[in-house]
């Protein structure tokens, strides 16, 4: 049967053994583990001394899910929350929805570039971007995906900012119209945000401040990684231009707790 554990200082060898194997898979495990323990909870599924799978539940909101069927299905009988944000690979999807019921979905895909295979492509200035652009940043968030960054404040962007997360821009006439972030790790770079105004938009703005971000990164770092929403085809062959390539596809949802009784769940977390 799968023992379902929570991460401990005695287990840690072993979670770390595992995660190391492949950090783009896990990164986020690893990151907020280290860097945001205190908002952080992870729960290992164990076969014996083996890890099969593991489940990471930051600030009791945002949920991820790796490792085998069995494994995910056990977690998932674990995790209480009536309102999540949840990450898995696209295998699980079933599973998770036997559970929580979305409010949107969506298939998003993970793109990797290691150093030496870029393409850089800067064809336009670049610049910082400074608390004082942080409105106008939440506002082509805003702009670009309501339905994700609907609610993004300015506010949100500054404290984003004090967190040593660079913010790249491109402005026309001194107004921003393009931006980008990423945050580097000790383990690899991840660009977090990109986004152009509409009336901007297919001019390479996009690229080219993926390629500045990019090569900040691997200046520092072996890997880069990014994240994209699989119907965004054009945001797919501008990061593949750059060198991004698929890597692992996830099922990426927001939705609430489906309502079940005990008995269902006493035997989903018997699995």
């Amino acid at each position: 049967m799968t023992k379902i554990v929570a991460l401990t200082h005695t287990l840690e060898p072993i979670f770390w053994e595992h995660i190391s194997r492949d950090i783009p898979h896990f990164y986020f495990f690893a990151f907020d583990w280290k860097h945001n323990r205190d908002k952080t909870e992870i729960l290992l599924a164990l076969e014996g001394s083996r890890i099969d799978g593991m489940m990471l539940v930051y600030n009791q909101s945002i949920v991820q899910l790796r490792g085998s069927h069995k494994a995910v299905r056990a977690l998932v009988g674990n995790l209480n929350l009536e309102k999540v944000e949840l990450q898995a690979l696209d295998q699980h999807k079933q599973c998770i929805l036997e559970r929580y019921s979305p409010t949107w979905s969506h298939l998003m895909m993970l793109m990797t570039l290691n150093k030496g295979e870029e393409r850089l492509q800067k064809t336009h200035p670049v610049q910082e971007l400074k608390f004082s652009d942080s409105d106008r940043i939440a506002a082509i968030m805003r702009e670009a995906d309501p339905e994700y960054w609907g609610d993004q404040t300015g506010q949100q962007i500054v404290d984003n900012m004090k967190q040593k997360v660079t913010w790249l821009g491109i402005k026309v006439r001194e107004e921003l119209v393009s931006l980008g972030s990423a945050r580097l790790t000790e383990w690899a770079g991840v660009v977090g945000v990109v986004a152009t105004q509409k009336a901007h938009r297919n001019r390479g703005y996009a690229t080219s401040i993926v390629s500045e971000l990019v090569k900040r990164i691997l200046e520092n770092q072996p890997t880069a990684l990014i994240y994209v929403l699989m119907e965004n085809q054009s945001a797919i062959r501008a990061y593949s231009k750059v060198g991004f390539e698929p890597y692992r596809r996830y099922f990426f949802m927001r939705g609430e707790r489906r309502k079940t009784s005990k008995k269902t769940e006493d035997m989903n977390s018997m699995f």
